[in-house]
């Protein structure tokens, strides 16, 4: 069989097929350029056809261009499918790029939909050739192979296509969607002509009672005077009554004319969407996408409405109220025969108190006022309930600490940490003098959380006022909650994270202090964690700026206490406001006087620099007794408080002769190191300043040797460069007793204890840590060293403990621990205990940081007697200032130290244990002794180490 959509039979299958020869043979036609997949109906024929030829011959999925004229039992059915354009042929020399049969046992090939190509009518030729094919000339078998090859053709003439190179063929494209049905809204030119009718009907309502109170008037004067005798009148009264809607009027039935004009807007809003409905139904193709409902859109407005407006709920609430007395007039004066204002304030002594209802009469009445009554309950219920969370959530923010903080003057702190008991303390005692300030905390806490723990601090705040915040110092809505802008001072403690993450967030706290729009009217005080970071604070806060580095502090103060015992106690009684601290402050009347004059001025402080006004305010520690004082200078002084000194007349002083005792020499000394701190190299540059050549620094900790080498080279220390100290590491943990007692810890002339760095991220952890390091250094110190007594008496009446404390207490002569302890309740358990010379922890970084806050020049003179250079605070023995049991005053004394360029600014005597700073009577004679000391600022007198440096 010979098939092509052309309707025209092949000339060689005629031949073939009728056995005869063509005179005129014709040139074959191109065939099959390109076959095509047969889909739809046309693919079920072919599959039918397929599978009857399987049964004679077997499937053949090959396709061939020609058949011969045999009989259709005997010869396999070959389907060949061509198109009839020549152009679209393969350029391939007739190679077939896909020349196959989808085969049948697979199942029916669903492929894409293609609309059909226009058939052509065949020509006769075709038509007969399944007569040729026929060869058994049965009329009904022909008939019936021509029907079938008829309808093949149609099924096949309807999906063939014009061939295309597979290289040629598009991406389908999806099916376009289908029509969406406009949609038919009711906003807002629905709603507003529903408004304009709504109006307009409740006008034409209101219109018509006026009227027919008008007509229910002359109504009743008309039966009033029936007696009249005035014609006109009467045939007036007979018109009005004879009218057909007199009876309408005087009935009771014209009364529901109101209810049914303000119903007319809602049957008309029901009926428009109604008909959007079926417009949108009737209009509504098949599409994925869900309609909304119209109750689920207005819920959705009345929840966007709710939440967007703050005072939406009493607006609602009002407009309710207001409709259900409308209502409950219109329809109280609808069923009763009373004017309508008195309609309206019946329905709003319903709507205010449910018992008004009781003196009804009539079912119709009744029946309105009830439900004018219980519309009331439901709004009062609904106003009580609003009223209740309005009043619960003003409270709650109350207590969460939501509330915006309104004052002036006050000292904002920023964050939490377990440094803020101490540092509140020492600000209550600042503010004391002006009978209380106001501290601001604002922290990411609870509220009441902060207000708890500072509750157990237990201390008297002497008329402070601290108030707690609940906010994050990152956020600038929560700055301006507590007043950022008119805050005095800003305090930035250091979070309890490591250090570089402290640090961080600390100049993240700055970044946004920065940006306030209003500007800051006092300076910022900024804890850090590591020394290193502290250039990138100041770089981005500026002059605002003042930094006290929490760990620099406390390792430079235990290097000072190490080499001189009792300097500790000395900077806490400096620090704290308790006692005496450091003052700047202007006195005119003592310009043009020269410092050494000015030194004993004040009988109630002690001068002990001047801030130069000619230096942009740079302060010059001690300086020269010929230094005269100019226009703006003023004087740094250490005073009990602020208002406590003022300069008064020159006293008299006897000078006397200061005795001639040479400086002793400094001596190589042995210090042990317990621990590792993160700024540990930075402790052994001061350290490499303040010793004597030949000195030795034993460091015991866990970290490797190489580790410390190499940490220690990352901080900027040149290990072999050190001159004065020779460094000697030893490897173990500080809490296991045969580690320590490795070491000869009777040889120390100190021990440091340091708060190791791979658990200062636990305070807990960390005292626990130096805690157990110190009892068990102390308990080896006193079995090998000799004790003072053979036999403690205390020891025979079983107060064994006491003895062991009094052991201890005399290794504590022989060698100085200096214990570095973070919680202050700890550091007072050691403190009572006397094992430990004594204790630095954190309360001395809160004194400096509450100092700095009411002062930030004080930040300079700090930073100026920590450092290793300029001047520093000594402890000088009596024997450089006075003879034995020379009597002098106070005045005579700081007089004479002015020789060897010193500010003797207090003193400790032989006999007590604590030092006095600025005494009072300083005129007073009192007798001395050389065991007493003496408090002084003096110049550096380390010659060797500026040599060196130079």
């Amino acid at each position: 069989m010979a098939e092509s959509d052309g309707g025209e039979a092949d000339p060689g299958a005629g031949r073939a097929a009728g056995g005869g020869d063509d005179p005129a043979p014709r040139a074959q036609r191109p065939q099959l350029a390109k076959s095509r997949t047969i889909a739809g109906s046309a693919a079920a024929a072919a599959s039918a056809e397929i599978r009857r030829g399987g049964r004679d011959g077997g499937i053949l999925a090959r396709r061939s261009t020609t058949a011969a004229a045999a009989p259709l039992q005997q010869v396999p059915r070959r389907l060949t499918v061509a198109v009839d354009d020549p152009s679209h042929a393969a350029p391939n020399a007739g190679v077939l790029d896909r020349d196959w049969c989808y085969p049948s046992f697979l199942g029916p090939h669903a492929s894409r939909p293609r609309p059909p190509r226009q058939q052509q009518t065949p020509p006769p030729a075709v038509a007969a050739a399944p007569a040729r094919r026929n060869p058994s000339g049965n009329p009904a078998t022909t008939r019936r192979v021509a029907a079938s090859q008829r309808d093949e053709e149609k099924s096949l003439a309807s999906v063939v296509k014009q061939s295309a190179l597979l290289g040629e063929r598009r991406p389908l494209s999806p099916p376009p969607p289908p029509p969406r049905a406009r949609r038919f809204d009711l906003s807002p030119y629905c709603l507003l002509l529903l408004l304009v009718v709504t109006v307009t009907s409740s006008s034409l309502a209101f219109w018509q009672w006026m009227k027919v109170l008008g007509l229910q008037k002359k109504v009743r004067s008309c039966s009033g005077g029936a007696d009249a005798a005035d014609s006109e009148e009467t045939a007036e009264t007979s018109w009005v009554l004879g009218d057909p809607g007199s009876g309408f009027v005087s009935s009771e039935s014209w009364k529901l004319a109101p209810m049914l004009a303000l119903a007319i807007p809602l049957f008309l809003f029901k009926y428009a969407d109604q008909l959007r409905r079926k417009k949108e139904n009737s209009s509504r193709t098949r599409s994925t996408e869900e309609e909304v409902p119209l109750e689920k859109r207005i819920a959705y407005k009345v929840d966007v409405f709710f939440s967007g407006h703050p005072y939406a709920k009493l607006l609602a609430l009002l407009i309710a109220t207001v409709v259900l007395i409308a209502s409950g007039g219109i329809a109280l004066y609808s069923v009763s025969g009373s004017g309508f204002l008195e309609a309206l304030w019946l329905s709003w002594t319903f709507v205010a108190d449910s018992g008004n209802h009781a003196d009804q009469v009539g079912l119709g009445p009744r029946i309105v006022s009830v439900s004018i009554s219980a519309g009331g309950m439901l709004v009062f219920a609904t106003m009580l309930g609003l009223v209740s969370d309005a009043i619960s959530e003003k409270v709650d923010s109350w207590r969460k600490g939501k509330s915006e903080v309104i004052e002036v003057n006050h000292i904002l702190i920023l964050g939490w940490s377990d440094k803020l008991g101490s540092l509140l303390k020492q600000l209550a005692i600042a503010n004391k003098s002006i009978g209380g300030g106001v501290v601001v905390v604002l922290a990411e806490r609870d509220k009441e959380e902060m207000e708890m723990d500072i509750g157990k601090l237990g201390f008297d705040f002497m008329g402070t006022s601290v108030i707690c915040r609940s906010g994050s110092p990152l956020i600038l809505a929560d700055l301006k909650k507590v007043s950022v802008s008119k805050a005095r001072a800003i305090i930035v403690l250091a979070s309890d994270e490591n250090a570089d993450q402290s640090d961080a967030r600390a100049l993240r706290v700055v970044l946004s202090l920065t940006g306030v729009k209003e500007g800051l009217r006092g300076h910022i005080v900024v804890e850090m964690s590591d020394l290193d970071n502290e250039p990138l604070v100041k770089l981005v806060g500026g002059e605002l700026i003042e930094t006290v580095v929490a760990h620099d502090v406390i390792g430079r103060l235990m290097i000072q206490c190490a080499l001189q015992p009792g300097l500790a106690q000395i900077w806490e009684d400096i620090l704290g406001f308790e006692n005496a601290e450091f003052y700047i402050k202007r006195w005119p009347e003592l310009d043009g006087m020269r410092f050494g004059d000015v030194l004993i001025s004040f009988p109630d402080a002690v001068p002990c620099g001047v801030k130069l006004a000619s230096r942009f305010g740079s302060i010059l520690m001690n300086p020269d007794d010929d230094y005269v004082l100019r226009e703006g200078d003023e004087i740094l002084v250490i005073a009990e408080d602020d208002d406590t000194y003022a300069p008064a007349p020159l006293p008299e002083v006897h000078k006397g002769f200061l005795p001639n005792v040479p400086t002793p020499p400094k001596y190589p000394e042995k210090i042990l190191f317990c621990g590792w701190r993160r700024d540990i190299h930075d402790m052994i540059m001061v350290l490499e300043a303040f010793l004597a050549p030949g000195s030795e620094l034993w460091m015991f900790n866990e970290v490797p040797e190489k580790a410390r080498e190499t940490k220690l080279t990352d901080g900027g220390m040149d290990i072999l460069g050190l001159t004065n100290i020779k460094l000697v590491h030893k490897e173990g943990n500080a809490v296991i007793r045969r580690h320590l007692e490795s070491l000869p810890l009777e040889t120390f002339d100190s021990i440091l204890i340091l708060a190791d760095e791979s658990v200062e991220d636990s305070i807990v952890q960390s005292d626990s840590r130096s805690l157990a390091t110190l009892l068990l250094i102390r308990d080896v110190q006193s079995k090998r060293l000799p004790s003072k007594e053979s036999k403690s008496p205390l020891h025979h009446n079983g107060f064994s403990h006491s003895s062991w404390i009094r052991k201890m207490q005399h290794a504590s002569d022989k060698s100085i621990i200096i214990s570095e302890i973070l919680d202050s309740r700890t550091r007072n358990l050691v403190s009572v205990s006397k094992i430990s010379d004594y204790v630095l922890s954190n309360e001395l970084v809160s004194m400096a940081l509450a100092m700095v806050a009411e002062d930030k020049q004080i930040n300079r003179v700090l930073e100026e007697l920590f450092a290793e250079e300029g001047n520093e605070m000594c402890i000088r023995s009596a024997e450089f200032y006075l003879y034995e049991q020379e009597e002098l005053s106070f005045l005579d004394i700081m007089v004479r130290a002015r020789e060897r360029d010193e500010i003797v600014i207090g003193y400790r005597l032989a006999n007590t244990d604590e030092a006095i700073i600025n005494p009072e009577h300083k005129s007073e004679i009192k007798k001395w002794s050389l065991d007493d000391v003496f408090v002084v600022i003096a110049k550096a007198d380390r010659e060797d180490n500026r040599a060196k440096h130079m």
